[in-house]
């Protein structure tokens, strides 16, 4: 007996196992993949005296070895008094004195730069790692991932046997939604002695299905004869993402035939934006630091973002300490058609509280 699929003219036999056949429907799963969207996250907070501290870390022998181990490269980047900020060809790479934040999508392997950077880190340095910190949404496209990222239990794992003993104060929780596609993963291991800024946030965005007219602003014409530089320019200028923060220093970059990168840079905070714009698998993504003492109306901020890209799903992950910036989310968004659906709190040890709400758009009244 012969059974041939409609579509990939594979053919199995009968002598072949159960298991060979899982694995060929799995393989022909994995062709029709479109890109993952979702980025994993990694923050890594050092002890260490130095100004300059992991700025220092040579370039080619540390940051592309680990970046090698991840399965990325950088494709532009920029730096001010306070960070050096990489757009990689998977995301984002921010690199201060005392803490290293990477954020890459597709099927990069993120939680293999943790042992170069802690080996780099300490032999070139003598910085000791002292937190870290790791968070992602729901993958698009799960069966596609590599190993560690194969599952939250597989990543949790690597994680509590890859990192120093001496962060003993570990938790990981998966932070739901009402919708199962949608939930927030964290990990969080620290060292007793570490001290987070007590009064400043991460904001992490998540949005998914964006308005197809919006989203088409992210393709590029067939040989356009552009750098993705030049590119990614003009992109930040259509979009209106340069409004978003009109004192950020930007770099971008336009990839081919389409997506786009961005880090922003005021002062010591950052922000960053990736798109992925295909229809069917679209998802754009937001992230930025800060303070409540800031100058900076993250309201506004995130009105702007939503108007930018209209998603059909949102959701936003806000981690701190001492400040309740996620009170602002929904009221600063529901004025631009975007309806909080579901709110989850979470406390982690001496890494602060995350909030997680999702968000969808307002129905609208039939005439």
């Amino acid at each position: 007996m012969e059974m041939t699929h409609p579509l990939l003219s594979l053919t199995f036999t009968n002598n072949q196992s159960p298991q060979t056949v899982a694995k060929l429907f799995t393989s022909m799963a994995l062709s029709f993949s479109g890109f993952e969207g979702f980025e994993k996250r990694l923050e890594l907070h050092f002890f260490g005296d130095d100004p300059m501290g992991l700025r220092k870390l040579d370039f080619f022998e540390c940051i592309e070895q680990t970046l090698e181990a991840v399965q990325c490269t950088v494709v532009s980047a920029v730096g001010n008094a306070y960070l050096d900020a990489y757009v990689l060809s998977e995301s984002s790479l921010f690199v201060y004195p005392k803490k290293i934040i990477i954020k890459t999508c597709g099927t990069t392997q993120l939680l293999k730069a943790i042992t170069p950077l802690i080996f780099f880190a300490k032999t070139q340095l003598g910085l000791s790692l002292s937190s870290c910190r790791y968070t992602r949404g729901s993958f698009i496209f799960p069966l596609s991932q590599p190993f560690p990222h194969t599952s939250f239990n597989h990543e949790v794992s690597y994680l509590e046997t890859t990192l120093p003993s001496d962060l003993c104060f570990r938790k990981a929780s998966i932070m739901p939604s009402k919708s199962s596609s949608h939930a927030w993963h964290v990990f969080t291991a620290t060292n007793p002695n570490s001290h987070l800024p007590y009064n400043a946030y991460t904001m992490e965005i998540c949005m998914t299905s964006l308005d197809p007219l919006l989203a088409a602003k992210f393709f590029r014409l067939p040989d356009d004869g552009k750098t993705g530089d030049s590119a990614g320019k003009e992109m930040t200028e259509l979009t209106g993402i340069d409004e978003i923060n009109p004192n950020a220093l930007v770099c971008d970059f336009a990839f081919n035939p389409c997506g786009y990168s961005m880090n922003g840079m005021d002062g010591e905070w950052y922000s960053t934006i990736h798109v992925t714009p295909e229809e069917g698998y679209s998802y754009a993504s937001f992230e930025c630091v800060g303070s409540m003492s800031d100058e900076v109306d993250i309201g506004d901020v995130l009105r702007k973002v939503v108007q930018i890209f209209r998603p059909g799903m949102m959701s936003v992950s806000t981690t701190c300490l001492g400040n309740d910036v996620w009170r602002k989310v929904a009221g600063a968004v529901e004025p631009v058609g975007m309806k909080l659906r579901t709110c989850a709190m979470d406390q982690f040890p001496d890494s602060g509280n995350v909030v997680f709400q999702t968000f969808t758009p307002l129905r609208r009244k039939s005439s």
